[in-house]
Order: structure tokens, then sequence, then C-alpha cells
């Protein structure tokens, strides 16, 4: 066997014995590769955007999932800027709708240990309702295409800003803050599914 063969049979015994990481440890590298360049992006930024109302950010979580869809049915597109980048600032986005939403003052500039802190508060509570989800559901979203989770963060999307425009009232429906956290999850799972991370 020769060196290049030898090679190739380390590699395919090695996946052999390669454990399958859990949907936890997936779900956290996708977090915490959101969570670093949100705070790289606060570090040039600062927290400007605290003065966007919540409306505001809705409509930029939308513009970048009507971006995926539309480069999902395309299939091509002209804009350098991956669709995995998309769901990642979608759920970045959704964590400063949920600040927003607990936050006293909206438009106070919030300092790094602050902010760190109110981040993991956030992304700990969704993640706490995902696995509670995935207890019920046993995890039904790995069976899902990514293209029918798109149209669900849409179809969650819209029904946001028809909550927005009734000024947040609902009769029977769940406010937009279980509407953010579940895009959240959603955009996880897209993530995990299209292997953006080499989480898989």
């Amino acid at each position: 066997m020769n060196i290049k063969a030898f090679s190739s049979y380390r590699l395919k015994v090695s996946n052999l014995f390669e454990t399958v990481k859990s949907t936890e440890s997936e779900y956290q590298e996708i977090i915490q590769y959101c969570q670093d360049l949100f705070t790289k992006k606060n570090k040039d930024y600062g927290t400007s955007w605290r003065i966007l109302r919540l409306p505001s950010i809705t409509d930029q979580i939308f513009i970048k999932a009507q971006r995926i869809r539309t480069i999902q049915d395309k299939g091509v597109q002209k804009v350098n800027e991956d669709v995995s980048s998309e769901f990642i600032g979608i759920i970045n986005y959704c964590v400063m709708a949920l600040i927003q939403i607990s936050a006293a003052e909206r438009n106070e500039a919030i300092d790094d240990s602050a902010l760190t802190i109110l981040y993991n508060q956030q992304v700990n509570e969704v993640k706490e309702l995902l696995f509670n989800k995935n207890h019920d559901y046993g995890e039904a979203w790995r069976d899902m295409r990514v293209s029918s989770m798109t149209d669900i963060i849409l179809m969650k999307l819209l029904r946001i800003k028809q909550i927005e425009d009734n000024q947040g009232l609902t009769l029977v429906s769940e406010g937009v803050k279980a509407g953010y956290q579940d895009i959240i999850n959603y955009s996880v799972f897209c993530l995990i599914k299209s292997n953006a991370l080499q989480t898989n």
C-alpha cells in the first residue's frame, strides 16, 4: 500500500469513528460565531443600532430573509455575500430586537461588558426554548429543507409585521418576542443543515 492509499485509508477509518456532534454543541458553535461577529461590529460601530425601533429591525431581517429566498429560487447571486452570512445577520438582528424589547431606554448606549451579558441572556432563553421544543418534536427540523425553513422565517416575519401594525396587540397569538426567538432557532437550523460553519 503506497503512502497516498494509506492516507486515504486512515481518513476513512477516522471518519468511521468520528463522533457526530450533538445539537447542543452545533447550536453553541453557531451562536458563539454570531456573538463574536456581533462584538466586533459593536467595537466598530458602537451600539448605534439602539436607535432603531422594532419595526425597523423587523424590516432589516425581512430584507435578509427575502434575499435568501430569491437566491434559493434563482440559484445564482450577483452580490458577493453568501447566504450563510445572511442567516448570521438575521440571528444578530433578532438578538438586537430582543435586547430592545427587554431594555428600558432604547436609545442609550451599552458598554461592552453589559452588552455581552444582555446577548447571553437572550440567546440562553432562546436555547432553552429550542430544547423544550426538541423534546416534544424529536428534532423534526433535521428532516426539513433549508428552503422550507426560509419560508417559515418569512412567514413569522410577516406575522411580526402584522402585530406591529396592530400596535403590538394580539387576540390569541404569541407576541413579537416569541417570533424573534423562533426565527433565531430556524436560522441556526439552516446554518447547521447547510454545514455553513463545518459543524457537522
